[in-house]
């Protein structure tokens, strides 16, 4: 039987807040207000640190449903920040593409993961109710890497235009670490698999 737990934990309410901060900036992105982005972009950064400090020391604000948002939450900022500085000429096409086709594959996979780890009889109620915790999802160290170097990359991205650096060499080195780190936070999910996912006991 899958664990009952509140969903309704400030980590998770955090985690949210992210979610929705993430359509606000790629509108300031794409309509090239950069300054304004900045500031938006450090409160979403805000409020990943806070759900990440208050889960770990709090045990009552921890939860499975926790382990699957925070990175989902981080996965929806992360598209929508990177399509929209692509469009703003900002980031190149295939590294938007690189990072895109990943987080699609990785979001199915915990859709998966929730459907598998479901008792029978499966129903869209219980699937999509956040109250009941079927697995508790482990990130890799290299994709906890990736996702910092995903995020500095988008930092310094915002950051080009406002101190006219949109051409400098170093932004264009970063753009190979983060495929290079892209790529390797891939691997390590295909390679470890199972390991990335514990299946909590009723």
């Amino acid at each position: 039987m899958p664990q009952y737990e509140n969903p309704w934990t400030i980590p998770n309410m955090l985690s949210m807040t992210r979610i929705g901060l993430a359509p606000v900036l790629g509108y300031l992105i794409i309509e090239e207000d950069f300054n304004l982005a900045l500031g938006v972009f450090a409160l979403a950064g805000l409020t990943d640190l806070l759900d990440g400090f208050i889960a770990r020391n709090w045990a009552s604000q921890k939860s499975a449903l926790g382990s699957a948002l925070d990175p989902l939450a981080d996965k929806i900022l992360i598209s929508i920040l990177y399509v929209s500085l692509t469009y703003a000429d900002l980031i190149p096409v295939p590294l938007t593409y690189m990072i895109i086709s990943r987080d699609v594959m990785l979001i199915a996979a915990v859709f998966y993961v929730r459907y598998r780890t479901l008792p029978t009889p499966r129903t869209l109620a219980k699937y999509f109710n956040p109250c009941y915790a079927t697995a508790r999802l482990k990130p890799t160290f290299i994709s906890k890497v990736n996702t910092a170097v995903q995020l500095i990359l988008v930092a310094a991205s915002l950051a080009a235009p406002v101190f006219n650096y949109a051409d400098s060499i170093y932004l264009q080195m970063l753009w190979c670490f983060t495929a290079f780190t892209t790529a390797a936070s891939a691997y390590s999910y295909y390679h470890y698999g199972r390991k990335t996912v514990q299946v909590i006991k009723g």
